[in-house]
């Protein structure tokens, strides 16, 4: 495929591969010169899940703390 620099040195990735890597306005590239290839990568934000967990300190453990939650079986 090919595409073409503008004045403003923009360029638009052919939807064919912005559908492929699913793309859509607003994503985030990261672009970077290796090896004399210009690289874009998708950039992958950290998962909020993984930001929080291990957050709260649990003493008596896992296990301990869903029984006391549950109650008694």
């Amino acid at each position: 495929m090919k595409t073409t620099v503008s004045e403003k040195g923009q360029i638009t990735i052919p939807k064919a591969l912005r559908e492929r890597l699913g793309l859509r306005a607003g994503s985030v590239l990261e672009v970077e010169e290796k090896d004399g290839q210009l690289v874009a990568r998708r950039r992958v934000e950290r998962d909020p899940v993984d930001a929080v967990y291990g957050v709260i300190e649990v003493p008596q453990g896992t296990d301990a703390a869903i029984d006391e939650l549950r109650g008694p079986r």
